[in-house]
């Protein structure tokens, strides 16, 4: 993608995660947290997005209930994160939410330099193999071994024929270790209350060696839940294993209680509209084809945003901002800046455009339009493209939240835009579809019932008893998943 490495980042960052790219050859490393109630410049937030931009990661019917924790506030937790059971017997794990990469992993036992408490409210777990009745270890002539080639990231030890893997980041930390596969638990409910354990073994990876910032401890949490749409993805190996559709969706709370809801299933709501996903691609890449502020276009070539060896648009959970290509983020800022210049006052602030107010943003800022392939409009209102850093002699200092990446034709749909939606993630139709939706609401979930007969599932019906309370940040986990087993049918 070429971005740029060498990026200091200020501030204490929870963890890195990169995606190493079949066609994009740099990466996006995921990056986090600030302590909470500490106000950081944009300069900061976005030196930690670019962290993560330095490399990407090529690398019985029933609803599951998991609990989701975590916010978009990049001054607070600054990342959403679930918990999920692996072994024999099984055991928790804390995992960042991330549609950016395809690998779980976890730490495990004697890793070096893996964090061993952490700044958030959850008691940090290593896995280990010896202790789980149902590990096996990945040896390099399984045919699993080849999922993670897909993404550049496996390697092979011919001492022991073990599967390994490496990820490096741009910021010159990393992770590596072994991959071994295991039982993942989910709790389904059947046709209404029943509920029913269940189970299905699927290839992970055992992190051995954490470098650099994945050392920190201040949001650590114990690995990465990646999304994503190689092989070696959890949701791939459900999938062609028969046991879940190939498709998952996610509405992720902007509000200050965070949470969300988080589906392997399609939720199911009548405003969702659909644009394909770009082919032949590592990441969910979608085809932008103009921005308009206002209903008005802006003067944006089409081709800036059209998807290449370092350019597209990516829909990625893991980046706490968004981000624009170089060649519109001026147009765009200048068009936000005229429309709103008779009753703000704008400011420039470390490098980032920002805006004095002294009445609510809802009543001044335009909406705003991002125009995809298929017709399909993502409509963002003023807090899905600005973020309030602070007050200035009785103002409110509002700054654009959506970055410029010089030099850079890549834009990136990161929690700032994505929070407040729901997103299904259709990888057997090849699309991704959205709507607005308040994410503390219940949701309907497709599912084809034992008669063959399609059913909806109400989200609310789902015992929250696994959730994760925090009295620290007070959230509401909504977690949900729906665990196919046969035929799914797609409305």
């Amino acid at each position: 993608m070429g971005f740029p490495a060498g990026i200091v980042i200020a501030g204490a960052i929870l963890m890195s995660a990169a995606a190493v790219l079949c066609s994009f050859p740099s990466t996006l490393v995921l990056e986090r947290a600030f302590p909470a109630d500490h106000r950081v410049p944009l300069s900061q937030l976005r030196a930690r997005d670019r962290v993560r931009h330095d490399r990407m990661l090529q690398s019985t019917n029933g609803v599951a209930d998991f609990p989701v924790e975590g916010t978009f506030d990049p001054f607070r937790v600054g990342l959403y994160y679930t918990k999920l059971q692996l072994g024999s017997p099984p055991r928790d794990y804390y995992v960042q939410i991330d549609t950016g990469s395809d690998v779980l992993w976890v730490s495990c036992g004697s890793c070096n330099g893996c964090p061993e408490t952490s700044g958030l409210p959850i008691q940090l777990n290593s896995f280990d193999p010896g202790s789980s009745s149902t590990s096996q270890f990945i040896s390099c002539t399984d045919r699993r071994c080849s999922l993670g080639a897909q993404s550049s990231d496996s390697a092979c030890s011919t001492q022991n024929n073990q599967c390994s893997y490496t990820f490096q980041y741009g910021d010159g930390s990393g992770t590596s270790g072994y991959y071994v596969s295991d039982l993942l638990h989910l709790q389904t409910i059947l046709e209404g209350s029943m509920t029913q354990n269940s189970s299905a073994s699927i290839v992970f990876g055992c992190s051995t060696l954490q470098t650099g910032d994945l050392t920190k401890s201040d949001r650590a949490v114990d690995g990465i839940f990646g999304f994503g749409q190689q092989g070696m993805s959890v949701i791939s190996q459900l999938a062609s294993q028969g046991v879940a559709p190939n498709v998952f969706s996610h509405c992720l709370r902007g509000d200050a209680n965070g949470g969300g809801i988080l589906v392997i299933g399609e939720i199911v709501e009548p405003n969702i509209v659909y644009s394909p996903l770009v082919p032949s691609q590592p990441h969910y890449n979608l085809n932008l084809q103009s921005i308009s502020v206002n209903g008005q276009a802006l003067p944006i070539d089409p081709t800036v945003f059209a998807t290449s060896s370092n350019r597209g648009t990516i829909v990625d959970s893991g980046t706490t901002l968004a981000y624009l290509a170089a060649e519109a983020y001026d147009p765009f800022i200048n068009a936000i800046t005229t429309t709103v210049s008779q009753s703000v006052r704008p400011v420039v602030s470390n490098g980032n455009q920002c805006y004095l107010i002294t009445s609510s943003m809802n009543d001044i800022f335009p909406q705003v339009a991002l125009n995809f392939a298929g017709g399909a409009s993502m409509i963002l209102r003023p807090q899905d493209y600005l973020i309030q850093q602070s007050s200035v002699g009785g103002a409110a200092r509002w700054c654009i939240g959506l970055q410029k990446i010089q030099g850079s034709g890549i834009t990136i749909l990161g929690d700032l835009v994505l929070k407040d939606r729901i997103f299904v993630y259709d990888l057997g139709g090849q699309r991704i579809g959205w709507a607005n939706y308040d994410c503390s609401l219940s949701v309907n979930v497709s599912a084809t019932s034992r008669t063959g007969k399609s059913e909806y599932v109400n989200a609310g019906q789902l015992s929250d008893s696994t959730s994760l309370h925090s009295s620290r940040y007070q959230l509401i986990p909504v977690l949900l998943i729906l665990y196919m087993l046969g035929n799914f049918l797609f409305l």
